[in-house]
């Protein structure tokens, strides 16, 4: 093994033992359900806020985006996180202290099926509808993260794909299995901070390399459509592919998926004061609109990187592993550079593992939490629940494991997929359920499964068509879903006044 590769070896298992000695370190405080799923609602704001992006950015913020602004230019990957960082600080700003107070108030529910269920009085189809969407998407989207792994070993070390991925998700599953909801926080900060350090260096790396930003503009300015706002670029037929005004609304949509992701709004429910979201949301805001920027940036300058020679041809290797190509070449400029280059990879691991450790804990609360006991009102023990629950991990796990077998998936692909699910599905129902007092559980229902249908019959029936039906299947299906809130709401039973009661009371909690 050469000096690089040992080098990229120690930062990787140093963070990997790391992450491990966190799950065995909580192990020990997570004694129940409740603190296995939530953590006692201990979260201080900046382990809210960091975990909650960390587990938002997923790999996509150091393969996903960076791959997709490096294939098609500016435009595509500015409007996905011009939509993604307002969606964002909206969540925070109108979502994330409401539902921290009604999910106390509201039967103290500790996940998103319990505090729906709660909300509407209804105790087995919302709870049985809504675990059953999130297992149905959140495995497809925890398998990308295992994929994203399996990607980055195969690439950098020429380790089967499949060994890789597996050894990847059997890491993740540890930490998780153990610690539950306040390891995966943790660690969530702590690899956001991981995250933040690997983008730096790979940006300040990647212009010194070229001889300075000049040079990367010069570089990509006569690429036809690459740094326009309203033009992707067509590596294919080398033209620029225009980018019109539907399509740049349909991108934007993206920002609306926030308000339906389960692992961001457990954080929201987790804070240990609801007035400390404000420090929160800052923080949060602050972090989403630099990285990803830079992760935009990185893409645009690995094209100039790939041009100067200084990385492999445009198009003869994955762009979603452009920050790989770019750490291995760092890596080989000596030791120190090696464990420099091992820790943009394990920020890579850190993208993708902050975010599986999520899925993974929302999933798995479905089934133990939500489906056994809530549905099929199963009267099992504390300890007997906590078992449960570490074993409904590992059974979601083994089944994002087959999968994410396939190394041709794209991880952008599957992540975009999954988005519009939960946000199509979860996002008009939480809005509804935590600002208007007169949407009632008929309405909710209604709501959650037109946008679920909408969502498979938009992507595989009606966007295929192309043309002004090219939209993100978010947007339509999260119109369709509020549309179907509001009217059986109106069309059926008002909710009972004990319900407008508590409704009205969140209004003067503290």
């Amino acid at each position: 093994m050469i000096t690089s590769e040992i080098g990229i070896l120690i930062s990787i298992i140093v963070y990997m033992v790391s992450i491990i000695g966190i799950g065995f370190y909580f192990a020990k405080r997570s004694n129940t359900t409740g603190d296995f799923y939530l953590g006692g609602r201990k979260l201080g704001p900046f382990v809210t806020a960091m975990s909650a992006e960390a587990s938002d950015m997923s790999s996509y913020l150091l393969m996903g985006v960076p791959g997709l602004a490096y294939l098609t230019g500016l435009c595509d990957a500015f409007w996905t996180v011009v939509g993604l960082a307002i969606g964002t600080y909206v969540n925070w700003l109108i979502v994330a202290k409401r539902l921290r107070r009604y999910t106390v108030i509201c039967g103290n529910s500790i996940t998103i099926p319990d505090f729906f269920a709660n909300r509407y009085r209804d105790k087995k189809v919302l709870k049985f509808i809504s675990a059953i969407l999130i297992i149905i998407f959140f495995v497809p989207y925890t398998a990308s993260g295992f994929a994203a792994c399996g990607k980055l070993f195969n690439s950098l070390f020429g380790v089967n794909y499949l060994t890789a991925m597996i050894i990847s998700a059997i890491i993740i599953v540890a930490y998780t299995t153990l610690g539950g909801f306040l390891a995966a926080s943790t660690s969530d900060f702590i690899q956001s901070i991981i995250m933040t350090i690997a983008l730096a260096i790979v940006l300040i790396y990647g212009i010194i390399s070229v001889g300075g930003m000049d040079e990367i503009i010069s570089s990509v300015k006569d690429i036809p459509g690459f740094i326009d706002f309203n033009a992707t670029y067509d590596a294919e037929n080398n033209i620029a592919s225009p980018y019109g005004i539907i399509t740049i609304f349909s991108t934007l949509s993206w920002g609306l998926g926030y308000f339906g992701m389960p692992h961001i709004l457990l954080r929201f429910m987790a804070i240990e004061d609801a007035e400390k979201i404000k420090l929160s949301r800052r923080i949060a805001s602050v972090w989403v609109v630099i990285s990803m920027a830079v992760a935009v940036f990185i893409g645009i300058m690995g094209v100039s990187m790939s041009a100067h020679g200084i990385v492999g041809e445009f198009g003869s290797f994955d762009p979603e592993t452009i920050i790989v190509q770019i750490s291995h070449v760092l890596s080989t400029h000596g030791i120190f550079f090696a464990l420099l280059a091992g820790v943009i990879l394990a920020g890579i691991l850190a993208s993708t593992m902050s975010t599986a450790d999520s899925q993974l804990l929302a999933a798995s609360s479905s089934v133990s939490e939500n489906l056994l006991e809530g549905v099929l009102g199963l009267n099992i023990s504390e300890k007997t629940k906590m078992i449960v629950a570490r074993g409904a991990v590992i059974c979601i796990s083994i089944i994002a494991m087959f999968l994410a077998v396939d190394p041709n998936n794209s991880v952008f692909q599957i992540v975009s997929f999954a988005w519009a699910g939960f946000g199509a599905t979860f996002g008009p129902v939480m809005l509804f359920a935590l600002f208007w007092k007169r949407s009632n559980k008929y309405g909710a229902i209604s709501g959650m499964l037109a946008g679920a249908i909408m969502i498979f019959v938009w992507k595989f029936a009606i966007r295929p068509i192309g043309g002004v039906w090219d939209i993100y299947e978010l947007l339509p299906s999260f119109i369709v879903a509020s549309v179907f809130i509001v009217v059986v709401s109106l069309l059926t039973k008002a909710p009972e006044q004990n319900i407008i009661d508590e409704f009205e009371s969140i209004k003067k909690t503290k």
